[in-house]
């Protein structure tokens, strides 16, 4: 038997001063996919009925031949965000466990009913987001149970986790990162260097998350707050799976994955990425139309218009324009709106150092 030495002897460096124990263990369990050493296995999470029903949450365990950092990759908390999700399916098939070190733990749908009814946004059982009440509640409502589940099963027993994320059905967005600073000095430096190796050239920093680890909200937040290095992942947009996308998403995690030295050194990413210093959020003010002025990526300048809101007669009901300098990280992709829908997120660009 294994003791609890022999379990963090090895150690790897990943950042200055920053130093994680690599599993040693002969097999890795997450829910009920054991996987031995250097291979794979496929099971479920399963999150027990409550006040409404249960349902299972599938998982992919990949135990590499040799010790190395646990990475957990989550999707599909947004059923519709398909991209990520795709992007997660490919992984479970196209690496390979016997040539990787460490534990890579995959999980491509945390959304089951959303991704079944085809529901944008929230869980259709309990009308919820499933990205916004970690860590969880075993006696709530599904979300909350599933969120538990996966804190209890995912986050407290990885090292470092990805969440992916998309457009949604709603959502025309271009891809981004988010950098979450939490303070730690060491744990914010290998963060970003994951956030990095991952490559997408425009990266949110986001410096306002929830400090307590009980009311982390977000899963990557849950885990940050867990002393776990980790950010989120954003491309696809609108429903249709463009194959640029996911393997966007797919190269960033093997990015990652070669950071960490989980899988041999990957070419490092050419651009210097565009950071975002702070997110604006442009929200409907009535029902209406939505008409867009303006696409994805677009630099607009303060006042700019954006997009119109017309009644079903196409009448104009409100104008609305841009409230800073930025770049549109996404626009609403349908004409359908109600009072309170997002219309467009602007990103305000942090200034050059000189």
């Amino acid at each position: 038997m294994l003791t609890r030495a022999a379990l963090t002897s090895v150690v790897l460096l990943l950042a200055p001063g920053l130093v994680v124990a690599q599993d040693a263990r002969p097999s890795f369990t997450v829910g009920t996919a054991t996987a031995a050493r250097g291979q794979k296995a496929l099971g479920v999470l399963t999150v027990p009925a409550g006040s409404d029903a249960g349902y299972d949450i599938p998982v992919a365990v990949l135990h590499g031949a040799k010790p190395g950092p646990v990475l957990a990759v989550v999707s599909g908390a947004h059923g519709t965000e398909y991209a990520s999700i795709m992007a997660v399916e490919r992984l479970i098939n196209s690496v390979n466990p016997r040539e990787l070190s460490g534990t890579l733990v995959l999980i491509p749908i945390v959304n089951i009913p959303s991704f079944e009814k085809i529901v944008p946004h929230v869980n259709p059982t309990d009308n919820k987001s499933m990205n916004r009440f970690y860590p969880g509640d075993p006696n709530g409502t599904q979300t909350d149970r599933a969120s538990y589940v996966i804190t209890k099963e995912v986050v407290e027993r990885c090292d470092h986790l990805i969440d992916l994320h998309g457009g949604d059905l709603d959502e025309n967005l271009r891809p981004y990162s988010y950098w979450t600073v939490t303070g730690n000095q060491k744990q914010d430096e290998a963060s970003r260097a994951m956030v990095l190796a991952f490559g997408l050239d425009h990266i949110i920093i986001s410096a306002d998350r929830p400090k307590d680890p009980n009311a982390a909200r977000y899963l990557e937040n849950a885990a940050s707050t867990r002393g776990k290095p980790s950010f989120t992942a954003e491309a696809g947009r609108s429903g249709p799976v463009q194959a640029h996308d996911v393997a966007m998403l797919v190269n960033g995690v093997r990015g990652v994955m070669a950071h960490l030295k989980m899988t041999p050194p990957a070419g490092t990413p050419v651009h210097a990425p565009v950071w975002i210093e702070k997110v604006v959020t442009i929200a409907a003010e009535q029902d209406g139309v939505f008409q867009p002025l303006v696409d994805r990526d677009a630099r607009v300048v303060k006042g700019a218009k954006i997009g119109v809101v017309t009644d079903y007669l196409n009448r104009q009901l409100q104008e609305i324009v841009a409230p800073d300098t930025g770049i549109i990280l996404f626009v609403r992709a349908l004409p359908s709106l109600k009072k309170g829908d997002t219309i467009a997120n602007v990103g305000l660009v942090r200034p050059a150092k000189k």
